[in-house]
């Protein structure tokens, strides 16, 4: 029998061909994710789990994991004592089922009273199993539910995992557990390094098993390994006179690449620092996973650090090797930068016609056409000169045509500003070619400049308009053409650029402007201009509460429903609003007065079914002190917010509508609202209605109050 409480730590490798480096973190965080969560949903109780990562490894170690799962006491309920039996006491056939689905007599069974009735029952225990007789199922559905695009299968086996496996090891106690994942039955089998130690060794147990791979050159605590790589590179680093400009996701990438790093410095030709600095970095570290190097100033040196994967007894031939490498791959760099240098960058635009850019909405050419006529009209908004803009934006997608691009794709943008300096165009121009992609991920700035904000929103305005045009917007996850990207780069930019435009216009004539029939996204009933810019107006509004969401002042979604029922124009203006609102939620009197506006609604909502709401207040109609004093109040109020109103002052006139507190909660105290005299009654509502009106200026506060009132 199994002593539930015991423990033991519990070790688990899956062995494989060498695992994509840019998945292995991922694909590490939800092994230990997924069987943390198997063992719980199992019962089986643990001291923590610990994960490892290694090119040709995915590994856990359970910290004190119980051997075995506790009897669990079941209490399972029949039909009721009623149906249970007849008039004369005898069971009825539903009793005798019941007691039979349960391996029983009826007179086993138990009756449980509760206030709602009685029922048979029947009490059980179920039997705990041993932790050997689970743990194959959980291993198996934890790697199941990785996130692996594509699976792949080997040999005559019906498993498939992201890379075909080759051995697994499963101890617990320090034994084998015999049981069988992805088609391989466990033992106590590991192989070390690929080159320095591939043999067949035995692990003894979980708490060796670090120590025993670190003998045969395999670091397998990836944390550990990767910060073995930072210290050697920048150690390398010191040595050759430089350092290392931090990279994280290049140093992640060689972390999951090597089992046993060893940092080497190489140099090149001192010609190649004349190319422009992106292309020399890209060709190092996009092409060869290499760290480039630079001077304290920033300029870069003729000079790099790879990173091996081997302790080589001759180093020197594992330097020259990579500089044998990295040579022609700077040669050719070379070549297409003096090529594309021979042709103007506006005489490549004519052959953007011959990129498509999407079938149904035509060439690159035929988007930069209609981006630009989006572009003019944000300038004519704006009240700017359209001319940098237009210039700009007609050369900003030339440097697809050039040969860099072309073998170096993650260029865009940037070799197009290089070759529009060098074709002498303003600075301004330059600029905007270079940052017409920004905010291109999350955290990355937005353009610097106007020009540069003009054709990065132009271009995503055009981008939403085309694909959702053609009725290929996002559904779930999928998002093909990026358009949640493209619309939070948008919001972005109007909101942090403080560019006051009505989107509006520009989504309708986006919408004109796309060479297919918008399909009637409202239904055939609909105005189909109307329907297409809500629907696309809508998408934007989505992406703006999530801009909002990631906002620890402005997270809370009521914020933004608040602010969303009073539908400002702009972004800019939302955006103020939304900032007010969230200062006046924190005043002590924002939960009273949000409050009281949905009561002031929902009275309004129910009154107009019988009563007529005067237009104003007629003061002769006034009756108790309290609706007095409210009426005071709010004429002094109105009269006090109307400049702030006029310089977008939202957050003042909130906190001095905050003063009307004390006598909007004493009119509801003292004020009956629904008074029997229609003509009163009316005057009542009338003043309420001014109240919430000089609320609603900026925001529906109501939202605020949740959903009571």
């Amino acid at each position: 029998m199994t002593d539930v409480n015991a423990v033991a730590d519990c070790l688990i490798e899956i062995g494989m061909e060498e695992l994509p480096p840019k998945a292995m973190p991922a694909l590490s965080s939800a092994f230990h994710d997924n069987m943390v969560a198997g063992l719980q949903a199992s019962g089986l109780a643990h001291n923590g789990v610990a994960r490892f990562a290694a090119p040709r490894r995915l590994a856990l170690r359970i910290d004190a994991l119980a051997m075995g799962q506790s009897d669990e006491a079941l209490v399972l309920r029949g039909p009721p004592i009623a149906v249970a039996f007849d008039a004369d006491g005898n069971p009825t056939r539903a009793a005798e089922a019941f007691a039979k689905k349960n391996g029983v007599s009826v007179e086993a069974l138990t009756r449980e009273v509760t206030d709602k009735g009685e029922w048979l029952q029947h009490k059980t225990v179920k039997t705990g199993l041993p932790t050997a007789e689970v743990i194959g199922d959980i291993i198996n559905k934890a790697l199941a539910d990785l996130p692996i695009p594509k699976r792949m299968r080997w040999g005559d086996s019906t498993a498939a995992f992201v890379r075909p496996v080759h051995w697994v090891v499963v101890l617990h106690n320090g034994d084998v557990v015999p049981c069988n994942v992805l088609g391989v039955a466990a033992n106590r089998n590991s192989r070390g390094h690929r080159f320095h130690a591939n043999e067949w060794f035995e692990i003894q147990d979980a708490a060796s098993y670090e120590a025993a791979l670190e003998q045969r050159y395999v670091i397998a605590d990836f944390d550990r390994r990767k910060q073995r790589v930072s210290d050697a590179v920048a150690s390398a680093a010191k040595d050759a006179g430089g350092h290392v400009v931090p990279d994280d996701a290049l140093l992640t990438e060689i972390t999951a690449l090597c089992d046993w790093p060893v940092a080497v410095t190489g140099s090149f030709d001192a010609r190649f620092l004349r190319l422009p600095q992106e292309v020399l970095t890209s060709t190092l570290k996009v092409h060869q996973r290499y760290f480039p190097l630079e001077q304290a100033d920033g300029s870069p040196m003729a000079a790099f650090i790879t990173v091996a994967n081997i302790e080589s007894r001759e180093p020197d031939e594992v330097r020259r090797g990579n500089e044998r490498v990295i040579a022609p791959r700077l040669a050719d760099a070379e070549f297409f930068w003096h090529n594309d240098l021979k042709t103007p960058l506006a005489d490549r635009a004519v052959r953007l016609q011959n990129i498509v850019y999407q079938k149904a909405l035509g060439s690159v050419g035929d988007k930069v056409a209609r981006s630009g006529a989006v572009a003019v009209a944000i300038c004519e908004a704006l009240g700017v000169d359209a001319h940098p803009v237009s210039q700009a934006m007609q050369l900003s997608r030339c440097d697809l045509v050039t040969d860099m691009v072309g073998e170096f794709p993650e260029l865009q943008g940037i070799m197009g500003a290089y070759y529009a300096a060098r074709s002498g165009l303003s600075e301004d121009v330059v600029t905007a070619i270079r940052s017409q992609y920004q905010p291109a991920f999350a955290g990355d700035d937005i353009p610097a400049t106007l020009t540069g904000q003009i054709v990065s929103a132009a271009d995503r305005i055009d981008t939403l308009a085309g694909i959702f045009a053609i009725g290929k917007k996002p559904t779930g996850n999928r998002d093909p053409f990026g358009l949640r990207r493209a619309a939070l780069g948008l919001v972005r930019i109007l909101i942090e650029a403080d560019l006051a435009i009505d989107l509006r216009p520009l989504v309708n004539l986006a919408g004109e402007l796309q060479p297919v029939q918008i399909d009637n996204l409202a239904g055939p009933t609909a105005d189909t201009d109307a329907a297409f810019s809500d629907a696309v107006m809508a998408f934007i509004s989505d992406r703006t509460r999530g801009y909002y969401r990631q906002n620890a002042k402005t997270e809370k979604a009521d914020l933004f429903d608040a602010v969303a029922a009073r539908a400002p124009a702009t972004l800019i203006d939302f955006d103020q609003r939304m900032h007010a609102v969230a200062s006046f939620v924190e005043r002590p009197e924002a939960e009273a007065l949000a409050a009281a506006n949905k009561r002031i609604g929902n009275l309004l909502r129910s009154a107009l079914e019988d009563t007529t709401v005067a237009t104003t207040v007629a003061p002769a109609l006034i009756q108790d002190p309290s609706e007095q004093a409210l009426f005071d109040a709010a004429n002094q109020a109105r009269s006090d917010i109307a400049p702030m109103l006029q310089e977008n002052r939202y957050s003042d006139v909130l906190a001095r509508l905050a003063d009307l507190r004390e006598s909007v909660d004493a009119f509801f105290d003292n004020v009956m609202v629904m008074d029997d005299d229609l003509d009163i009654r009316g005057n009542r509502l009338a003043l309420l209605t001014d109240v919430r009106a000089m609320f609603l200026e900026v925001a529906d506060i109501s939202e605020l109050a949740g959903t009571s009132g």
